[in-house]
Formats: structure tokens, C-alpha cells, sequence
């Protein structure tokens, strides 16, 4: 693969956006990560309300994910999660990342966020530019189709409501959280922003939906590129299409604002029954996604992108191969 130099931006975190960067690190130029701060579950979770601090699991996922480029043991030291459950009592270290864990005594050596994640990228030698998306912890709501209001992005995650009614809308918590202004810094010298992949609702959307963030989308004369998930999962985006998922971008924001949209279009691969996901499909011939794509003068992509190992995620070498094609 030819290196690009160019300056990118991810929006997002989770796995999707682990696999994102780990494919295109030392294919591009500068890599920009901004982390969505409303992650509320699991030993993230857990560790934000025992320590008052920013959720540090996707973050720390997505540092070792890039540090695992030169010694692949640094990428397992800080992804290893101590056995136990991930839901244990907050005060357990039962089901904790070790990475999370040096990253919470960071932030109290350095008495900051930032300077602590500055911390841990030298210690471990790491290279980009890692943010939390927004200056304070957020949480998220949704209102559903039927009516109901849920809060917490564990609970929407987790599908501990009537999610068959399907979302109608998610909102974030303060509404006019301000957004990291490092990241905007960076969204305004940007040659390329990627949303995606990663949960809708609960990961990409409360990144996007940020006010600045979204202004900034509007403006940016960059490359702006979307990457739908491979699958659906049980409860937030069940049997979504590729039409669904645009769409939800454009009711959140006002606009559609991207210039690109990679989608997969290899549905071989048996997705296991234990899982419960099934593939998004695309239906390019249905007149509400090209009217979409048609608002924003934008291309939609197909190819192969599929991880036949283990089909509900990306390939991240395949996704990596498109995209530096595409900037």
C-alpha cells in the first residue's frame, strides 16, 4: 500500500474506530483520534464513577491499537483485562484493563487528562494526536419511536428498554457540551475526517451531534467520509439499512455532511447465530439513499471489507486499503 501524507481525523471510538486506525496507521500522515466521552458501561464506566474521571477504555483501546505497530506485546500489556467480570462493583478490579488502570494513576501523578494521555503516549511510545472529543464527561439520552426517554449509554447499549420501537433521536447531556478545542484545531487543518465505523447512537452520533463539532462538519472543506458498519446489533440499529443509517445522520444534524460513504457488500461469511447481528444492507436502488447521497454531492463506495475471520466487524487491512485509496 503507497503511503498518503495527508492529515486525518477519526470521530468515534469503540472497536470500529480501533480497526479504523489500525489499519491506516503508517499509511497516512498525522492521525488525529477523537474519543466520544459518554461511555457510561463496563470497566469504563466503572472506573468514571469510582474516580471521577473521563471514560478511559476507548481511548486507551484505540492508543494501544497504534502502539502495537512496533511491539505487538505493548499493544496486549495495556488491553489486558484482569478475569472477572466487567459489570463487577465499581471498587473491584475485576474485569479492568490494565491500560485504563495506568491511565487513571496518570491522570492523578499529572493532575490532568490531557497531560496524562501526553504521559502515556511517551511512556509507551506512541505515536498521533489522541482527544476526548468534548473538554467534560457526557451522557447521552435517546428518545424512542413509541415515546419512551432512556438515559445511559450502558442501558441503550445494552438494549434495557423497549428498544423493538426503534430510536427516533439520542441527545447529549449537557446539550451545549463544548467540544475539545484541541479537536477543532485539528478538524480545521484536516485534509480528510472519517466518522465510523461504531455504534450509531451511542458512540459516532454523540461525537457528531456536539455543536462545535457539528458546525465544523458543515464548514470543512475537507474530505469527509463515512464508514458504515459491516453488521447490525440486536437492539440499537436492528435490521438498519445503509439508507437507515445516513438518514440518521441527517435528521440529527440538519445536513448530511459527508463527501463519501464506504459500506461493505460482501455477505458470505456465516455470521454466527450466538451473536444476533445481522448484515446491513445496502439497497442502492431505493430513491430516499440516492437522494441523500445526491444532497451532499456524495459517492458511496462498495468493496469487500469484511473480516471473514470474524464477519461482524471490519477487516482493518481491507478497510485501510480503501481508504487510502479514496484521500
Amino acid at each position: 500500500m503507497t503511503k498518503n501524507t495527508k492529515k486525518v481525523v477519526c470521530l468515534g471510538g469503540g472497536i470500529g474506530t480501533v480497526n479504523l486506525i489500525k489499519g491506516i496507521t503508517g499509511n497516512v500522515g498525522d492521525i488525529t483520534v477523537a474519543v466520544s466521552m459518554a461511555d457510561e458501561g463496563g470497566s469504563a464506566g466503572r472506573l468514571r464513577r469510582l474516580y471521577n474521571i473521563f471514560p478511559p477504555g476507548d481511548i486507551v483501546s484505540c492508543m494501544a491499537a497504534v502502539g502495537s505497530g512496533d511491539n505487538p506485546l505493548i499493544s496486549q500489556l495495556l488491553t489486558y483485562r484482569f478475569p472477572g467480570d466487567r459489570y463487577a462493583k465499581d471498587e473491584h478490579l475485576a474485569g479492568h484493563k490494565l491500560g485504563s488502570l495506568i491511565l487513571v494513576a496518570m491522570r492523578d501523578i499529572t493532575g490532568n487528562f490531557e497531560k496524562a494521555i501526553a504521559l502515556f503516549q511517551k511512556t509507551f511510545g506512541i505515536s498521533g494526536t489522541f482527544l476526548s472529543a468534548t473538554t467534560n464527561p457526557v451522557r447521552i439520552s435517546i428518545h424512542t419511536k413509541n415515546g419512551e426517554e432512556v438515559f445511559g449509554e450502558e442501558t441503550i447499549d445494552l438494549g434495557r428498554y423497549d428498544w423493538k420501537a426503534g430510536i427516533e433521536k439520542v441527545h447529549l447531556h449537557p446539550q451545549d457540551s463544548k467540544a475539545n478545542p484541541i479537536l477543532l484545531s485539528h478538524l480545521d487543518n484536516a485534509d480528510a475526517i472519517i466518522a465510523g465505523p461504531g455504534d450509531l447512537y451511542t458512540t459516532i452520533l454523540p461525537v457528531l451531534i456536539v455543536p462545535e463539532i457539528t458546525k465544523k462538519l458543515q464548514q470543512s472543506k475537507a474530505e469527509k467520509i463515512f464508514i458504515v458498519n459491516v453488521t447490525n446489533k440486536p437492539f440499537e440499529t436492528k435490521n438498519y439499512t445503509i439508507l437507515d443509517y445516513l438518514s440518521a445522520i441527517k435528521k440529527h444534524l440538519g445536513f448530511f455532511p459527508f463527501t463519501k460513504v464506504i459500506v461493505n457488500n460482501n455477505f458470505t461469511p456465516q455470521i454466527p447465530d450466538l451473536y444476533n447481528y445481522s448484515y446491513v444492507a445496502i439497497h442502492t436502488e431505493n430513491g430516499g439513499l440516492k437522494k441523500i447521497l445526491s444532497s451532499a454531492n456524495a459517492k458511496l463506495i462498495e468493496n469487500d471489507l469484511i473480516d471473514e475471520d470474524f464477519p461482524l466487524y471490519h477487516s482493518f487491512s481491507k478497510l485501510a486499503k480503501v481508504i487510502v485509496q479514496e484521500l
